[in-house]
């Protein structure tokens, strides 16, 4: 990765460690299987320079997609609501603005597609094979295991999936990454490759989920 876009993407506004971060890159670079990149969750862009980087030097393309309303942990009274996020107009967060912002400043434009809408919508129409996913997305139960059900059908046999905020001990984190990285690694069609932090990435060697 540049090290100008990596300070960059250390900079942008997110929830990702550097050290998270690189990993995310190294693991999205050299994939050995056609397709383009696709994260869910994008909020403001950070995991997507990461990635777009990653994209860049693959000559692929990262879609990055997110409704940009914020997770139910980004809305008012909970852990992580950023006010400045809430457009006035609406009353509703909107991240769409901050991540087209991050991208353009990263020079990644001609290699993250931004797709804006519900996850499960999209999945439901989606038809390309994928040789890397992300899931990044809401945290709650339903999002997290319909990200997992909807998206990793999609995984290319050699494709790579990571998953963010895997915490095997209760009092780190949420479970619900945790129990669809379970649910992955107990469906016997992937393999662990790397874990840095709270970030997992498999290889799937078998269809299945």
């Amino acid at each position: 990765m540049e090290p100008d876009r990596r300070a960059f993407a250390e900079a942008a506004r997110g929830f990702m460690p550097p050290d998270e971060g690189l990993a995310l890159n190294r693991a999205a670079c050299g994939l050995g299987v056609d397709g383009p990149l696709l994260e869910v969750g994008s909020y403001c862009g950070k995991s997507s320079v990461y990635l777009g980087d990653a994209a860049q030097s693959q000559g692929r393309l990262l879609f990055a997609l997110d409704h940009h309303r914020g997770s139910e942990e980004n809305q008012p009274g909970w852990e992580w609501h950023e006010p400045d996020l809430v457009d006035p107009e609406v009353g509703l967060i909107d991240t769409l603005p901050h991540f087209r912002r991050t991208v353009n400043r990263a020079g990644l434009e001609p290699w993250v597609v931004a797709v804006v809408g519900d996850s499960v919508t999209i999945a439901r129409n989606w038809s390309t094979p994928l040789a890397f996913l992300f899931i990044d997305g809401g945290h709650g139960p339903e999002p997290a295991h319909a990200d997992y059900e909807n998206w990793v059908p999609h995984v290319a046999i050699g494709g790579r999936l990571a998953i963010h905020d895997v915490f095997p001990d209760p009092a780190d984190g949420g479970r619900p990454p945790y129990e669809i990285y379970c649910r992955a690694m107990d469906s016997g069609a992937f393999t662990e490759l790397a874990a840095t932090g709270s970030l997992r990435i498999l290889t799937r060697h078998a269809p299945g989920i």
